[in-house]
Parts: C-alpha cells; structure tokens; sequence
C-alpha cells in the first residue's frame, strides 16, 4: 500500500471532544480520495495532520517505506514531501505564473527548472500564461496554477483543501472533470476534502465519509449511490406500509 493511515487520534485541546478519533485509511498509489464531511466533522483536520500542521495524539502516517510521524517520530512540513493547494490558492501576488510554479524548485539546476515548469504549464494547459500575474487569471486560471505549483516538485501526495469553494456553480461544472484529468495524467496520489457530494462524485476513485471525526463510509463513488438508491427504496416501502395500514 501507497499511503497508510493507522489509528489516528487528534483534540485541539485536553477538554474538547476528540476531533479525529482513531482514524485509519490505506491509499493506494496514484488514488484519488475524497474526504467527504459537513463542517465540523473533522476533514480539514486530518488534512492539517497529514500536512504536518498539527501534531497527532496518537497513530501514524506512512508514505511508502517512510514514517512521516508515529508514536517516536514527527517529520516537520518541509521534509514531508507532501503538496497542499489552499483553499484560497494562496498565489505570490506579487510574483508572475512563472516565479509561483518555480518557488518550490530551489534544488534543481536552471535548465532543469525550466524544463519542469514547461512540463506543468502543459499538463494545466496554460503554457502561454507564464508571464502573467494572478489578478490577471480567473478563478479557474488561478487554480490550475495553485495545482502546478504543488505538483512541479513531484510530491509523493497532493492536499486539496475544498478546492471548488470559490468558484461559481458554473465553473465547477467545468473543473471538477478538468481536474480529475489533471490528477490522472500526473498520477499524483491525491486527497481532498470537500462538503460537497458533487465534487466527491466526480473527481474521487473512492469516497470517505466522515462524522465526529470518525468514519461512516469508505466506497466508491457508485457504491454511495447505491446505498443512497436502497435508503429510498426502504424510505418508500414504508410509506406505502403506513398508507395500506391507515386503508
């Protein structure tokens, strides 16, 4: 297995509940995952952990062979090789398409950079925009280039923070499949966290439901189908029961 999430257990503080509580999940390599929860749940927080901006109370992260953190160890955010596109694209303003993409590729030789930064303007499809600015980007522009820049230093995980939150209904339409495709030509093993069942639908190999920090469903998009098929069909028989008894 890829990436192996064993027992996981995290509170923001000794008094309050726990906000993740002994989650565990195995990812296999190149899988898209959506973490699917409404405000509150605990998504975003086994996010911040993965990333490494909280520390676990207990369980352990693996990627591979190495041990991002357990029970004697804690790898720091920098050293994870892990990727993260913000929520709100977290952009350099003041830096050109180019420069963004680049920041993170400070070990590579020059020729190297910019043989990489060819490589991701063309797998978001936007090679001719390296010169410009974010404000100069629509919403979904500005994405694709959140998305470059966390896949140019070749992560062994990529974290999307409610990654449609602030896009117009009608773009999101648009990108979801856009960036589904995106993930899949990069076979970057990636998760997401969303509230929204639409986007899970349509981007994710496999959805995770999450409640009070824990899990209630683990399958993929078609098997929650299924399962939501079979609660209407029981919610209909008993209707139908309550009418033929009130007959």
């Amino acid at each position: 297995m890829y990436v192996t999430i064993e027992n996981v257990c995290f509170s923001y503080s000794k008094k309050s509940a726990a906000a993740l509580d002994k989650f565990s999940l195995v990812i296999e390599k190149g899988e898209v995952i959506s973490i699917l929860g409404k405000s509150g749940s605990g998504k975003s927080t086994l996010l911040r952990l993965l990333a490494g901006l909280e520390k676990p109370a207990k369980g352990s992260l693996k990627i591979e062979d190495k041990v991002l953190f357990d029970d004697k160890t804690f790898l720091q955010p920098e050293k994870r090789g892990i990727g993260m596109v913000f929520q709100d694209y977290a952009l350099f303003p003041h830096l050109t398409v180019a420069d963004n993409i680049l920041f993170g590729l400070f070990r590579l030789k020059k020729a190297e950079k910019k043989r990489r930064l060819q490589e991701v303007l063309e797998l978001v499809e936007l090679e001719g925009y390296a010169k410009r600015y974010p404000h100069q980007l629509s919403g979904g522009q500005q994405q694709r280039i959140a998305i470059a820049r966390a896949i140019a230093p070749n992560p062994s995980l990529i974290l999307l923070d409610e990654p449609f939150s602030n896009l117009d209904a009608e773009l999101q339409e648009k990108i979801r499949k856009d960036l589904r495709d995106i993930l899949k030509k990069a076979n970057i093993t990636s998760v997401f966290v969303t509230h929204d069942e639409k986007d899970a639908y349509v981007l994710a190999d496999r959805i995770v439901k999450i409640q009070d920090g824990c899990i209630n469903f683990v399958g993929r998009p078609c098997d929650m189908l299924d399962t939501y098929s079979q609660a209407a069909l029981s919610s209909k028989a008993s209707v139908a029961e309550e009418e033929l008894v009130k007959i």
